[in-house]
């Protein structure tokens, strides 16, 4: 399978300023296949330690941290050499030997020649515990695999190019194809080894068997969470925060029979996880925009459109029952897709409108700020009349445009500058923006 990150670390390897690269992301999301594979293309030599399946290698950075000594004995322990500017020196799952991730800032100081690259998952628990060597290293957000990834890995190569390309107008054929994939893609999700045995099997069913075992890899790994979180109320926010995409957080909604300060630590603990990102809620729009935004009114997008819909115990077969894809489940999954996809291009903080009146609150799913702008995003269906906090919106704060993604054609209401796009452009949007001229 192709993923647009391994360009991204490919580039890295030639940087004349080059730091050793630490990969963050949730636990399965392919970051150790995508360091696995610049081994194989790009380098003569490839020596990669897994510190939780080979957790011997622990003892090497326990004492004196100099780069040099660890890569003698690593050579002596694994019989293969490695050389500066030839060998790729790959720590995985390095959450599980702190004093490694330390070790990074060494290697930058006295083998800058030497390609080195660490990833983990919880990585953020540990970094608590650490002198974290800022400004040592370059840090890369891996996502799970987008709609255009998803295209891509079962062969519709021209698809995918149209939904990772600046947007244009679809033949109604086209748009008919690329929601039918859309709907796949909500049951299968981007998370690769779903992805890879969907490719495989063109078995939904044997994707969502995947999703069940990465969802217990997931609770299994709640106990690594300890003394921190309580492990019954973590259990119990994981699942209602899937179930409450798109809606506004409430502690006291996540859980029963917990106080709010352990719901809070729950909840922190599954974002620490990268398992869910909040959105944060604006209600003034200005810059600096995370100035104005509130700690303390958010909602949440989930790691995972299909690891959502299995969370929730969405049956795969209740999705193709309905022709307009914003009626399933809500219309929370369309919020999810969007915000995931966002998510893969600007791998940053996301934002949404909320106004609170007296008898007129008002919501926009999600906020962009554009060439000085910021931009209304709407995940609706339905004509622009009935987009009340849209035109409230507009009417406060005067955008040049505004977006609507839904799941008919693109179509543009020139005279209120709305711009309604086809759900399958988010990715695009992202990356692209939109050319009005």
């Amino acid at each position: 399978m192709e993923r647009y990150a391994f360009k991204d670390i490919k580039d890295w390897v030639n940087k004349p300023r080059r730091k050793p690269l630490l990969l963050r992301g949730a636990r399965q999301v392919g970051k150790t296949w995508l360091v696995e594979e610049l081994g194989k293309q790009v380098f003569d030599n490839f020596l990669k330690i897994d510190f939780e399946e080979s957790s011997g290698f622990q003892s090497l950075f326990d004492g004196d941290l100099d780069p040099k000594k660890i890569c003698s004995e690593l050579e002596i322990r694994t019989g293969i050499d490695i050389k500066e500017k030839k060998t790729l020196l790959f720590f995985d799952e390095v959450q599980a030997c702190p004093r490694a991730i330390i070790a990074l800032r060494y290697f930058y100081e006295k083998m800058p020649d030497l390609h080195i690259v660490a990833a983990g998952s919880l990585l953020e628990f540990v970094f608590s515990e650490i002198s974290f060597p800022v400004g040592r290293i370059q840090t890369m957000e891996i996502q799970p695999m987008n709609f255009s990834e998803f295209l891509l890995a079962l062969g519709y190569t021209k698809a995918s190019e149209l939904c990772n390309s600046p947007i244009v107008e679809a033949s109604e054929a086209t748009h008919e194809f690329l929601i039918e994939q859309l709907r796949v893609f909500w049951l299968v999700g981007g998370m690769p080894e779903c992805v890879n045995v969907y490719v495989s099997t063109k078995s939904i069913k044997s994707a969502t068997e995947v999703q069940d075992e990465i969802i217990e890899t997931y609770q299994l790994d709640f106990n690594k969470y300890r003394p921190r979180t309580d492990i019954s109320c973590l259990k119990a926010v994981f699942y209602s925060v899937a179930a409450r995409v798109g809606m506004q957080i409430k502690y006291t909604g996540l859980a029963k029979d917990f106080t709010i300060p352990t719901i809070r630590k729950a909840f922190e603990s599954i974002q620490l996880a990268r398992i869910a990102s909040k959105v944060k809620a604006v209600s003034s729009p200005g810059l600096p925009i995370e100035a104005q935004a509130s700690d303390k009114k958010f909602k949440s997008i989930f790691l995972d459109i299909g690891l959502m819909n299995r969370s929730i115990g969405l049956e795969y077969n209740e999705a193709f029952v309905h022709s307009n894809l914003l009626a399933i489940y809500k219309g929370q999954l369309a919020e999810q897709f969007v915000g995931q996809e966002f998510l893969a291009q600007y791998k940053k903080q996301l934002y949404y409108w909320a106004r609170e009146a007296k008898n007129s609150n008002a919501e926009i799913d999600f906020l962009e700020f554009r060439e000085g702008k910021f931009i209304p995003v709407e995940v609706k269906d339905g004509p622009s009349g009935k987009l009340r906090s849209l035109h409230l919106f507009r009417k406060q704060y005067n955008p040049p445009f505004s977006i609507v993604f839904h799941s008919g054609p693109l179509g543009i209401l020139k005279e209120e500058s709305i711009v309604f796009l086809p759900l399958y452009f988010a990715g695009s949007f992202a990356q692209f923006g939109i050319d009005l001229e």
